[in-house]
């Protein structure tokens, strides 16, 4: 008898019912490994993706009539997004206190309030850097054993997050001020981002005055700084992932024969080897 209450007190044998089966199925959506769920994380990832793209065109559609409802439904989207991620993580305090989720969070307010916090909404853009936070958006690329492009592909987003953030910044505090050769548009904006990043200077476009000035060295040396980022990791020999058996370096070099940290013998197998 004793056995068999043992058995029904199981708390493992108890299958979860109502919100506990939402939050149950939830969780294998987003973090399981099967097939109807990774079509569902696939299709997740398409629809942040076209969220983006609008996001980027942003300030070319901000004068359409449609704008507002188009930025509603985003906002419904994200915040049912967020919702569904909350109930899938095993410690929502713990979720909520990731940098990624508090700018979702973030971004979803100047969403919600895109007249109020109209001078904050190129910071939307980040939602890209929040979206290469997650394990979805590199599976495509480890399924077809590409893993080796991640860095690159990373530096170049973290590249056009920034290029974008920048030109939104140049956008909304210096455009339309009246000054000779000042930013009259959001184009006249990126124009100038990409122009000092790349420290071409052509010098037909400029932010006007001291602020200005500072803006654009502080723009010119991060810029750079993600340029070089962005060399390293496309004409530097790609690292293979191969944790060192004795102090558990994950990165080597492909020919690698000690571990660099302890000096242990690897045995790193080739592209050819079975």
């Amino acid at each position: 008898m004793a056995t068999k209450k043992e058995k029904t007190a199981d708390p493992a044998a108890i299958k979860p019912t109502g919100f506990g089966r939402i939050r149950s199925t939830l969780r294998l959506l987003y973090h399981s490994s099967a097939p109807g769920a990774q079509r569902f994380q696939f299709a997740v990832l398409v629809v942040d993706l076209v969220i983006i793209a609008f996001f980027i065109a942003t300030p070319l559609l901000r004068d359409n009539d449609a704008f507002l409802w188009i930025d509603y439904s985003i906002a419904a989207l994200l915040a049912l997004d967020l919702i569904a991620r909350a109930l899938a993580s095993t410690d929502i305090w713990r979720w909520l206190r990731q940098m990624p989720v508090i700018l979702d969070i973030f971004i979803l307010a100047t969403l919600l309030a895109p007249i109020w916090l109209v001078n904050l909404g190129f910071l939307r853009i980040l939602r890209l850097w929040t979206l290469t936070r997650t394990a979805t958006f590199w599976r495509p690329l480890r399924k077809r054993e590409l893993g080796l492009y991640q860095e690159p592909v990373q530096a170049v987003i973290n590249l056009l997050v920034f290029l974008f953030v920048v030109t939104g910044f140049v956008y909304t505090a210096f455009a339309n001020r009246g000054d000779d050769g000042g930013i009259s548009g959001y184009i006249d904006a990126l124009y100038f981002t990409v122009a000092t990043v790349t420290t071409t200077g052509f010098g037909d476009i400029t932010l006007p005055g001291t602020w200005g000035k500072l803006a654009s060295i502080i723009i010119m040396i991060t810029g750079i700084s993600l340029f070089v980022r962005l060399a390293q990791s496309i004409f530097r020999p790609a690292k293979v992932h191969f944790p060192c058996p004795q102090c558990g370096l994950s990165k080597h070099e492909p020919d690698a024969v000690h571990c660099k940290a302890c000096g242990h013998i690897l045995n790193i197998p080739d592209s050819g080897s079975g």
